[in-house]
Order: structure tokens, then C-alpha cells, then sequence
């Protein structure tokens, strides 16, 4: 067990510890996506929602993940966040597909990456979104979510 990090010499879960890591800027881009039907694509566009701004909602519930992963995923670190941004992208090219992209950029400068900050923000992104349009109609997919690209950090960087 002793290649694995999150485990100590029992075979236990525990938290790694990052006191020696050196600090540096490190970003995350992670992406998640959810299919809805033409109703609530027009609903969501025209903001005719009787809930309201349904992807100004699910921003704010997306940075309010990011922020708070630590208390989700229980061996991920603390982290003092420098910026959560939140892009949205139509694909609406064949009939009757309407899929929303979502696209979570985080950033800090620490110990430790922001990887599953940006992972949980896309995803709560997404559930924000069902949650505020199951009214109309419950059969919405979220897609796949999945790290895009990241930096800074012993293991340098990614990029699917």
C-alpha cells in the first residue's frame, strides 16, 4: 500500500500531507454537460422560468461548489480559491438537440491542486440545472463530466 497516497501503513484512508509540497499557481478546467428538451432550451434562453435565471442559479450553486469541495470529498484539502469562473455553450445543430456545455475554470495558489474543485463545480452546475427544470420535464441527461486540463504542481500538467 505504500504507493498509494491516501492510504497509510494500516490500509486506511487518510488525508495526504502536503506540508513539504512547494507552493505554486495551479488551475483546473473541468467540463460537464447536460441534454435538455426543446422546451426548456426556450425557457432557459428567453428566461421565462417561473424559478428564475436558471443558469445564473446554477453559476452561483457551481462557485458555491468549488468553494466548498472539502466538505464533499472528504480527503480533498482546504483551499483558499482565487477565482471560479463558469462558461456556458449551446450545441444546437441537429433537430431536437439541445445540449448546454459547461465549461469550470478554477484557480489558487497552494500546496495542492483545484482539480476536484473544478470537477464538483461541474457537476453541481449540471444538477442545478435539472433540479430548476425537472418541472418540465425529467427525462434531461447530464452528460460526461471530466478534467480537461490542469497546471502547476509536481505532476505539471494535463491536458485531455
Amino acid at each position: 500500500m505504500s504507493d498509494l497516497t491516501h492510504f497509510n501503513e494500516q490500509g486506511r484512508a487518510k488525508m495526504v500531507d502536503i506540508s513539504e509540497k512547494e507552493v505554486t499557481t495551479r488551475i483546473a478546467i473541468a467540463q460537464s454537460s447536460i441534454k435538455v428538451n426543446q422546451e426548456i432550451y426556450t425557457k432557459i434562453i428567453e428566461g421565462t422560468f417561473k424559478k428564475g435565471d436558471v443558469l445564473a442559479v446554477a453559476q452561483v450553486a457551481g462557485v458555491m461548489a468549488a468553494k466548498n469541495t472539502s466538505s464533499w470529498i472528504p480527503m480533498c484539502h482546504p483551499l483558499q480559491l482565487t477565482g471560479v469562473d463558469i462558461a456556458f455553450r449551446w450545441e444546437t445543430n441537429e433537430p431536437d438537440h439541445y445540449e448546454l456545455h459547461i465549461e469550470v475554470t478554477v484557480k489558487t495558489t497552494g500546496k495542492t491542486g483545484v482539480e476536484m474543485e473544478a470537477l464538483t463545480a461541474a457537476s453541481a452546475t449540471a444538477l442545478t440545472i435539472y433540479d430548476m427544470c425537472k418541472a418540465v420535464d425529467k427525462g434531461m441527461i447530464i452528460g460526461q463530466t471530466f478534467l480537461q486540463k490542469k497546471s502547476g504542481g509536481k505532476s505539471g500538467d494535463y491536458v485531455r
